[in-house]
């Protein structure tokens, strides 16, 4: 892999980024949650080879420009995010206390 191929992979990675913040605007979960399979793919491919390669300044500038885009897409990703799954938890959290109740209590949930 040369840089040129680093560089695309992470301009693929900024794509599906891109992608997974307007699944996450448009509510659409499973959306987002294929992408971030697919870019949870890109990155390990990343791992597993950019350390091999050299850049030139340019690319190396052209690399941090994309990675600030990619964490400006992951930040208002968790901002979209982070309510949802806040809510879901004190859900879970309820239900479960719920269910220790009624085994203790011997009462069925919810009545």
């Amino acid at each position: 892999m040369d840089s040129a191929e680093v560089l695309a992979l992470y301009e693929s990675v900024a794509d599906l980024t891109n992608q997974m913040l307007v699944a996450a605007r448009d509510s659409k979960w499973n959306v987002l949650a294929e992408l971030e399979v697919r870019c949870a793919q890109h990155v390990n491919r990343l791992k597993q080879h950019e350390s091999l390669v050299t850049m030139s300044d340019d690319n190396r500038e052209r690399k941090v420009a994309i990675i600030k885009k990619i964490l400006e897409h992951d930040r208002d990703i968790r901002d979209l995010t982070e309510p949802g799954l806040k809510q879901l938890s004190a859900l879970i959290q309820n239900t479960s206390t719920e269910r220790k109740l009624a085994k203790t209590y011997g009462m069925t949930p919810g009545g």
